[in-house]
């Protein structure tokens, strides 16, 4: 059984969400803070996070900051309706999804379980990637930029190794969004497009230029080293 972490201050979301997931066997521990949420979050006993950005004491944003610092556990953030800029900020400081309130429990359901089955992937392909000075290593979680290891979170590292695995040839969003994220790409859905911007800092500028492309209106290709221009 997957315990949950929720920190939210609606207290009676949290009973309602309780019972929905005890229903799909999770089990569920709210904390209504954010100081006591990221407390909580460090411990070590859950297998996500589901932060509310709204916080008394500590903003869900700071307890994300603090938490990508030392944990990398998976967190799915709540947002209310029209909090985009929060929302683009919360992915970029390394939240894995986001569900906008009022949300349907059986979404938060389906979500929670897509980011489980990635942060406990095995990768189809056990041996290392390797594209220029970029090396990915599955079996190990690990990942290298000239010989120098780079801090991924779970959505980034899968995200680069389907890049890697397919260097070279165009991966459209909706490809990247049902293998990374494990869902459709609905509609005016950026977050994909956010883990790239993230991975392309982490990643930096090769010797002839960037990493990974763009390609208006379908997708994204990592440049093999040949093709770079």
């Amino acid at each position: 059984m997957d315990h949950i972490l929720i920190v939210d201050d609606d207290k009676q979301l949290c009973d309602l969400l309780h019972q929905r997931l005890r229903a799909e066997n999770f089990t569920l521990g709210p904390v209504h803070d954010g100081l006591g949420g990221l407390e909580r979050a460090l411990s070590g006993q859950h297998a996500l996070v589901i932060l509310d950005l709204m916080l008394p004491r500590l903003s869900g944003l700071d307890v994300l900051r603090r938490l990508r610092a030392k944990s990398a556990i998976p967190v799915l953030i709540l947002t209310a309706r029209g909090e985009e800029i929060e929302r683009v900020l919360g992915l970029e400081i390394g939240a894995d999804d986001y569900l906008s309130k009022p949300f349907s429990p059986r979404e938060l359901i389906a979500r929670i379980r897509a980011i489980l089955r990635r942060s406990r992937r095995t990768a189809e392909i056990a041996t290392p990637a390797v594209s220029g000075d970029i090396r990915l290593d599955p079996a190990a979680r690990e990942a290298s930029v000239k010989g120098k290891p780079i801090d991924l979170t779970s959505v980034e590292f899968t995200l680069l190794e389907v890049l890697l695995r397919n260097a070279g040839q165009i991966v459209s969003r909706e490809r990247l969004t049902e293998t990374v994220l494990g869902r459709k790409l609905g509609p005016f859905d950026r977050v994909i497009d956010v883990h790239v911007s993230n991975l392309r800092k982490k990643l930096g500028s090769g010797e002839q230029g960037e990493r990974i492309k763009s390609v208006r209106n379908v997708g994204y290709l990592f440049v093999l080293r040949s093709q770079t221009a």
